[in-house]
């Protein structure tokens, strides 16, 4: 096995959310005395927000193909192939590993024709889903369709990673791949700086904070947690202060504030858009909200954890992984408002709960979601699967 293993990582774009944060800090982390990590992505849509701020502090510059987009676009997308085709031939890295729909589906496209034509220089192509659009994103016919296409894309991926145990069994029952492709490798983040903020002391607080934090977009359903907030207020009345914080952006944003207007609730909501330093925003919050449709790994409420802060969430996708139902918060079925309603009561009448389920999900989840964990695992995984490989080594 050479000294350096080259190591050329591809995501559609750099956009606020885990999926950037997890490629950024792989590409920083690994080890630089056996690995040569490279970083390729798109450009984010403005109201999505820019990570490439985190890029610049992890001293990591990444290649950007402005073609690259998670938009559907035929000619933006051909170009992305091809420049992306054109960097494995200049590169010749030993992994291609790729995160995202859109990256995942260019980028093995790219290595496929690499690989076809490339007598002495092979890679292996690795792909991550942080989540998926397989369901609660499109259409019956269109999620079909793309469900074909990830099938048609594993045949020839070696390592296909979920970023927990549930979205892998969503994968397995999708039948993307056989079950031994498919691996679970949980999300690690830096969460020194939340677990450094002070447990809360809610019962000396004149109001109680609830924050939902993530994109502006259809499947993280924030109007329901907007249902939930007249809710809340037709069944507290006065006898309970309260306030309610939205934090982030995204195309849905006008729409929402409208809502808002229209139920009655807009001067309890604040939207505070993207915010760089979260850590003042946990600190303030008592209590964090969830009510996606479909998720991968939450990496709202990883930090929640770590900041001692109970959630309340909807039982989907990978946030199982992360809210353990009675312990560290409260999990409902999907758009089950009255429940959502019920569990976020409860927590506001019993401060004492509040508090128990923040330091449950601290001391628990601490550890799991170690960036240095998922280095380590990362590290792991790609000696792992280069043993065996004589055609490329």
């Amino acid at each position: 096995m050479p000294k350096k293993l080259k190591i050329l990582r591809i995501i559609a774009r750099l956009n606020i959310g885990g999926p950037a944060i997890h490629t950024i800090l792989l590409t920083h982390g690994l080890d630089k005395s056996r690995f040569e990590s490279i970083l390729v992505t798109g450009l984010p849509e403005k109201s999505e927000g820019d990570m490439l701020y985190l890029a610049e502090q992890k001293n990591v510059r990444p290649i950007i193909i402005p073609q690259l987009k998670r938009n559907l676009d035929l000619r933006n997308d051909f170009i992305a192939f091809w420049k992306i085709l054109s960097l494995l031939i200049k590169e010749k890295p030993h992994i291609v590993h790729t995160h995202t729909a859109k990256a995942g589906t260019l980028g093995r496209l790219s290595g496929l024709l690499y690989n076809l034509v490339s007598r002495k220089n092979r890679c292996i192509l690795i792909h991550t889903f942080h989540g998926h659009v397989l369901h609660s994103y499109f259409g019956r016919v269109r999620s079909r369709l793309f469900i074909w296409i990830e099938r048609f894309l594993a045949l020839f991926t070696t390592r296909i990673i979920a970023v927990s145990e549930n979205l892998k069994k969503e994968l397995v029952e999708l039948k993307i791949a056989r079950p031994g492709k498919i691996i679970a490798v949980p999300l690690g983040l830096e969460l020194e700086k939340y677990l450094k903020i002070e447990a809360n002391s809610f019962e000396n607080r004149e109001s109680k904070l609830i924050g939902i934090i993530g994109r502006l977009v259809p499947v993280k359903n924030h109007k329901m947690f907007l249902d939930v907030v007249k809710r809340i207020r037709q069944e507290l009345g006065s006898r309970q202060r309260m306030r309610f914080l939205i934090v982030g952006d995204g195309p849905l944003r006008a729409e929402l504030e409208e809502y808002a207007e229209k139920l009655g609730v807009r001067q309890d909501v604040t939207f505070s858009g993207w915010i760089e330093d979260l850590t003042r925003i946990y600190s303030e919050l008592d209590i964090v909200a969830l009510t996606s449709l479909n998720e991968g790994t939450p990496v709202a409420l990883i930090e929640a954890q770590a900041s001692a802060r109970p959630c309340v969430a909807t039982k989907v996708g990978g946030v199982v992984d992360v809210v353990e139902d009675g312990k560290n918060g409260f999990l409902v079925p999907s758009e089950d408002i009255e429940n959502f309603v019920q569990a976020l009561i409860k927590l506001l009448n019993d401060p004492g709960l509040m508090k128990t389920m923040g330091r449950c999900g601290r001391d628990k989840f601490s550890h799991r979601f170690n960036k240095m964990r998922l280095i380590n695992d990362i590290e792991v995984l790609y000696r792992q699967e280069l043993v065996n490989r004589k055609d490329i080594l």
